[in-house]
């Protein structure tokens, strides 16, 4: 088999699993947006039910990095395969599971109890799930294209929110709102189970990658990875944690949050809205090719500094488009900040491996993605919901030039692993 097959089969693989896993992790975004909010929670107000449903979508990213704990235990102890392979089955049968949930009208608190179980277990299976692709591909890369290789789990990301806001804009076009709500909402959940057998057929027909198999004849691997990473690892991984903090802050605010508050607040229809995001969203996968190319013909490093001074002046202008209320205005917005997303979100791959030893890379990429995500992706969404309410829509871009400050400091900090552990 020639070198350029091989890889192509380790890109599919690093793409098409984690284009799957984030297609899971969307629906629910999506659901939470528009219809969980209501079906789940009780009536006391609307407010209070739509911010109910967003802490549901915020407890994945507590269980996250549980699940980067886990998984990157048995992915820096056993290989990236096998691992990836059980995160991906993890995080599909708990959506699949997500589209038989009775409603909180059906079974009182029983309802939005069992969603919160299943979503926790969303969040545990994704916990695993971009570290090992990551280091899938970039472990696989030839010299010099690190971080176009490892761009590839990136692409998955605007491929999985493609296919399931997709997948909600046409049942929304075909459904009356009443039978969407009924049960049209369950569909896609249901789908993912197709998905999810297309992403391990993928996965099962690689083998393990060069780097982790050459550390393991140099020296067996640590028997508690987690330890050696806080031990002697620890200043890495709090700034990897900084710099990640931007791209879900970006992404949230520019998909969940949006298209709740557009719907909600502005009048918006949700067909209309699901059209913007979905077109706005090329633009990530545009910025994430851009920001690949040119971190490997200069560094990731200057390419996380440039998106993560972006993301401050994108905070200045992203509330106050939103309230301006002209679609077109609110599209530019959008666009432009899913751009400026694939210079944090892209180069991540070519540069958070450096961080780290590989018999610990696993343990300690996976961690620090998910415990930054948990202030980029489960907070924003949560406190611009509360900003909106306290202070108006023009307040919550703040937000995303706070996390842009924070994404530049971690970039600037971090430093590449001098030495294997």
């Amino acid at each position: 088999m020639s070198p350029l097959r091989e890889h192509r089969r380790v890109l599919a693989a690093s793409l098409v699993g984690t284009a799957v896993e984030f297609y899971d992790f969307y629906v629910y975004a999506t659901a939470a947006a528009l219809v969980f909010g209501p079906l789940f929670f009780p009536s006391e107000s609307a407010t209070a039910q739509q911010l109910l449903s967003f802490m549901s979508f915020g407890l994945a990213f507590v269980a996250r990095p549980v699940g980067a704990i886990a998984f990157g235990h048995f992915g820096d102890r056993l290989g990236r395969k096998s691992t990836l392979v059980a995160s991906l089955l993890l995080m599909g049968v708990s959506t699949l599971l997500i589209a038989f949930l009775p409603t909180y009208a059906m079974v009182g608190w029983v309802a939005p109890l069992l969603l919160c179980v299943l979503r926790f277990g969303q969040g545990f299976g994704l916990g695993g799930e971009w570290g090992g692709a990551t280091l899938l591909a970039v472990e696989n890369a030839p010299k010099g294209w690190e971080s176009r290789f490892g761009s590839a789990p990136q692409l998955g990301a605007p491929v999985g929110f493609l296919t399931a806001n997709g997948l909600f804009l046409l049942l929304g076009l075909w459904l009356s709102d009443a039978d969407f709500n009924a049960w049209g909402w369950r569909v896609p959940f249901l789908l993912s189970a197709l998905l999810v057998g297309v992403g391990l057929w993928v996965r099962l027909r690689i083998g393990e990658t060069p780097a982790y198999r050459d550390a393991l004849e140099k020296a067996p691997p640590p028997l508690v990875p987690l330890g050696v990473v806080l031990r002697h690892h620890w200043a890495p991984t709090l700034a990897a944690c900084a710099a990640v903090v931007s791209a879900f802050a970006i992404f949230y605010l520019s998909t969940a949050f949006a298209l709740s508050h557009m719907t909600s607040a502005r009048g918006v229809s949700r067909e209309t809205m699901l059209a913007l995001q979905l077109a706005a969203n090329l633009f990530l996968a545009v910025g994430i090719v851009l920001a690949a190319i040119g971190s490997d013909r200069t560094s990731p490093r200057r390419m996380l500094a440039w998106g993560a001074a972006a993301t401050v002046l994108l905070g200045l202008v992203f509330g106050p488009a939103l309230a301006g209320g002209s679609l077109a205005l609110v599209f530019t917005t959008l666009a432009g900040g899913l751009m400026v997303m694939g210079f944090v979100y892209g180069p991540l791959g070519g540069w958070m491996p450096r961080l780290f030893p590989v018999t610990v890379r696993y343990t300690g990429m996976s961690v620090a993605f998910n415990v930054g995500g948990i202030l980029g992706g489960a907070v924003a969404p949560i406190a611009a919901q509360m900003l909106s309410a306290a202070g108006g829509i023009s307040l919550v871009g703040l937000f995303l030039s706070a996390a842009g400050l924070v994404t530049l400091l971690g970039v600037t900090v971090g430093r590449p692993a001098v030495a294997a552990t």
